[in-house]
């Protein structure tokens, strides 16, 4: 089955009491049983519900695992691998990340003794030196938020599995259209479906995937017995975005593309972070990596004034100035200042992510409009 079927058809049947094509809403918290313990699969909507069952099966499929774990937001995913740890184990996650899970990692679960590190993965021979007999899980996000390095997969999965370490990797940015990083070797795969999967700013949601059955029993039981799981709503919402995915995703990043060559040669820009450009220092991975190289992208402008980061933000009409990503309409910010706002200053400037840095999330409204709307704002500094 090839992607543009599994989108509509994996994991998902017609209603069998009704035939309804589109997947119900069970709005229920519980089931009539008809013996204590006799039921049909069901019992209590933290434990299973239908809606969320289909959905989980959709995007194993998705991303050619075999288990999928839905849960109340990306981050609640996050928070269940976490909890996957004991005290003095350690995790090595890629230095520029979204600033909710360095968040996570370091204000919430670090007085728990769990430790987390931050480095640079883009070579991954450099993740040799830094594992430990403490070191457990490797997180990666790739491309990374928001200066949209690269990490090889690959080449991280085979080095961490040497030394018996798993690797989970954020696919949020990709989506499975773009990348498959269980094919590639991980072992865990997360998504913030809130972005690219649900694709119209009306959810949040979080899952993860894997292959392997032991893994996935362990999840199981947290999104259980922690409860952080999403409603049916929801769950149905994310199914319907997902119906779409690949011809969104197309037109996104198509439009990333043409607005990437068109940043690149502007005068007041000084930088363009994206990997579809041949001046990406990681053009080639994502070339062998990626299906095609996404719908997000950071620039420089040519000037060290925050103010005139802000003033751009301020001035575009169809780039609307919001935090998150992955709908289809345009979106701007500046990390610094949103998305990444509680990392610490310094360690911020360590990753290279600047305070004037500005990140676009590329919709799919005519390419034309959105570089006419960039090209006025520039162009009012």
């Amino acid at each position: 089955m090839k992607f543009g079927t599994k989108v509509i058809h994996a994991g998902i049947e017609p209603d069998s009491a009704t035939g309804a094509i589109m997947t119900p809403i069970y709005q229920t918290s519980t089931y009539v049983q008809e013996a204590p313990g006799q039921h049909k699969g069901y019992e209590y909507s933290r434990t299973q519900n239908p809606t969320r069952s289909i959905l989980q099966a959709n995007v194993a499929a998705l991303e050619d695992g075999r288990y999928g774990i839905a849960f109340s937001s990306g981050l609640a995913a996050l928070d269940a691998l976490i909890k996957l740890l004991r005290p003095g184990d350690e995790i090595i996650a890629n230095d520029d990340l979204y600033g909710g899970t360095v968040r996570l990692f370091q204000k919430v679960y670090a007085q728990f003794g769990i430790r987390s590190r931050f480095v640079d993965l883009t070579n991954p021979q450099a993740l040799e030196e830094y594992i430990t007999d403490d070191t457990r899980w490797v997180y990666v996000e790739t491309p990374s938020n928001p200066l949209l390095r690269l990490v090889d997969i690959e080449a991280i999965c085979a080095i961490a599995h040497r030394r018996g370490i798993r690797v989970c990797v954020d696919n949020t940015f990709c989506s499975p259209y773009l990348q498959k990083p269980l094919t590639l070797g991980a072992d865990l795969v997360l998504h913030s479906a809130t972005k690219y999967l649900g694709g119209h700013s009306d959810v949040v949601l979080g899952l993860l995937v894997t292959r392997e059955p032991q893994l996935a029993e362990q999840l199981y039981f947290i999104q259980n017995a922690t409860g952080a799981v999403p409603g049916p709503q929801d769950c149905f919402l994310v199914l319907r975005g997902i119906k779409t995915l690949h011809v969104r995703m197309e037109r996104a990043c198509a439009n990333a593309m043409a607005i990437a060559q068109f940043l690149h040669s502007h005068p007041a820009v000084a930088k363009v972070y994206y990997p579809g450009l041949a001046s990406h220092p990681q053009h080639e991975l994502a070339k062998r990596q990626m299906r095609d190289f996404g719908a997000m992208l950071s620039f420089e402008l040519d000037s060290d004034c925050i103010d005139d980061a802000v003033r751009l933000c301020q001035k575009t009409r169809y780039f609307q100035l919001a935090e998150s990503l992955g709908g289809v309409e345009s979106l701007i910010s500046i990390p610094a200042a949103m998305t990444h706002a509680s990392i610490p200053p310094e360690q911020r400037r360590q990753a290279g992510l600047r305070d004037t840095l500005i990140r676009l999330s590329v919709g799919i409204e005519d390419v034309s409009d959105l570089i006419e709307d960039l090209q006025q704002a520039l162009d009012s500094l």
